[in-house]
């Protein structure tokens, strides 16, 4: 396919929310950055991020603490390496953030499954947004990164099985790099607090060019969107007090157990509301109006909630610098897999892993001596689209609750992802975390470490990673 030609750069990043924006801000110090999004940069997926960021800074913490709570959440499947890492740079990254302009709130929220008070947020449920919003305002201003907005990247230019550029929608970009920032696949289901664009785009060329990608099973269901819609009510809700009530008004599950347990909880029940009258709500301002605007009253009664896919686990396979296994191919983020979050993120890990990662990432990047030649030949793939009919097949087939029968009818879909989905869940004979068969109920530990890598045309593999 003929490609207008544009001039090259040392690093290009597609995606435009926090591991994109702080990636460039990191690379941005020594290299010339294009960032590619396909939506304006101010209203990437990141803004919806609610609960905040991790981090052990109060006294009675450390990054021992964080990292157990966090290998504890993913359930013998985390990369331990990886969850060091993510542990004893959070402090400093909170303080990139800080110097940045990012106005923290003075009081450290508590989350599920963490064992201190370490979630750093802004306005009590804004924090993704006040990030992105400095973040974005950086990148804009910086005279060493160009932001194209409104350009979809449709594949990755290969040449001699070297990543050495990107295809959009418009355009031919060489580059010494790539870095994929271009978020998760949890919009492919039917119910979701995420953006509609949110549909593994970048996972899909990833694959597509020869990379590895794993533990695509893996999906968070977050217990608490406002029933019929996709406002997501923050964790932080339930660790400041919020209850979740049956249909008679009585506390069914413990509001603080891990996300993939209340989820299938409140899903049993059907009909579930949350009552905020015990938080002090004045802490949530901007979403007590959300939810008033939705016409429902929290100060005088209970909200109804239902589960909702939020976060994936699962992405291209990457090291501990982002690099995939296609060499100058890097990815970081909720698109990317470095065995940090297991089988089940804990909460509040998500922004912290693209400000780590995304870092680390850039700068690996930027060693890419780039290739001495390339070729003129670019083949685009045609995705097949994602329509409601499969949106509501992955509710129902590899929703909460999953068997053989309905993994099988996913897996011979027409849409990559959905397929590898499927094919990565059908792999995995067991339930654990995010992932939860009817048939296989009982957590298998013969499969302990065990992650389900997929590559183009061989079977999904389990693979143990140090």
């Amino acid at each position: 396919m003929s490609r207008k030609l544009t001039q090259q750069y040392e690093l290009v990043i597609v995606g435009s929310g926090v591991a994109g924006l702080y990636g460039a801000l990191c690379a941005a110090a020594e290299a010339r950055v294009l960032l590619v999004s396909k939506g304006p940069v101010l209203t990437s997926s990141s803004w919806l991020a609610q609960g905040g960021v991790a981090a052990a800074t109060g006294s009675d913490d450390s990054p021992e603490l964080h990292a157990g709570d966090t290998l504890r959440a993913g359930r013998g499947l985390c990369r331990e390496s990886a969850v060091r890492a993510l542990a004893e740079e959070a402090p400093a990254r909170l303080v990139d953030l800080a110097d940045l302009g990012v106005p923290f709130d003075d009081d450290l929220g508590l989350e599920g499954g963490h064992s201190r008070r370490r979630v750093h947020s802004v306005g009590g449920a804004q924090t993704g947004r006040e990030i992105s919003r400095v973040l974005a305002q950086a990148v804009l201003a910086h005279p060493r990164i160009d932001v194209s907005e409104r350009e979809r990247a449709r594949e990755l230019w290969l040449s001699d099985g070297r990543c050495v550029g990107l295809v959009t929608d418009a355009r031919a970009i060489p580059a010494r790099a790539v870095m994929l920032a271009t978020g998760g696949y949890a919009a492919l289901w039917g119910r979701t607090t995420n953006p509609p664009g949110s549909v593994g785009e970048g996972i899909a060329m990833a694959y597509r060019a020869g990379a590895a990608v794993a533990d695509l099973e893996f999906v968070q269901f977050h217990p608490t969107a406002l029933a019929g819609s996709s406002l997501l009510l923050s964790e932080a809700l339930r660790g400041d007090g919020a209850l979740l009530l049956d249909e008679h008004g009585d506390r069914f599950v413990e509001e603080l157990a891990p996300r993939d347990v209340v989820a299938r909880a409140i899903d049993a029940r059907g009909s579930v509301t949350l009552d905020l009258r015990p938080v002090d709500r004045a802490r949530f301002p901007a979403l007590m109006e959300r939810i008033a605007e939705a016409g429902f009253h929290p100060d005088s009664e209970p909200v109804p909630v239902a589960p909702a896919a939020h976060y994936t686990m699962g992405g291209v396979v990457t090291d501990l610098h982002g690099a995939t296994d296609v060499p100058g191919l890097y990815a970081a983020g909720e698109c990317a897999c470095t065995g940090v979050h297991g089988a089940n993120r804990l909460a509040s890990n998500s922004m912290l892993e693209c400000l780590v990662f995304g870092r680390r990432a850039a700068l690996a990047a930027l060693e890419e001596t780039g290739p001495e030649s390339r070729t003129r030949d670019i083949a685009v793939a045609d995705e097949a689209p994602v329509t409601p009919e499969l949106r509501e097949g992955l509710w129902e087939d590899v929703g909460l609750i999953r068997n053989a029968d309905g993994l099988g009818r996913l897996a011979s879909s027409p849409h990559l992802l959905a397929s590898l989905v499927a094919r990565a869940a059908l792999a995995r004979e067991e339930s654990r975390g995010g992932h939860f068969r009817e048939d296989f109920p009982q957590e298998n530990p013969a499969l302990d470490g065990l992650h389900a890598v997929l590559r183009a045309g061989r079977e999904p593999e389990l693979e143990p990673w140090s």
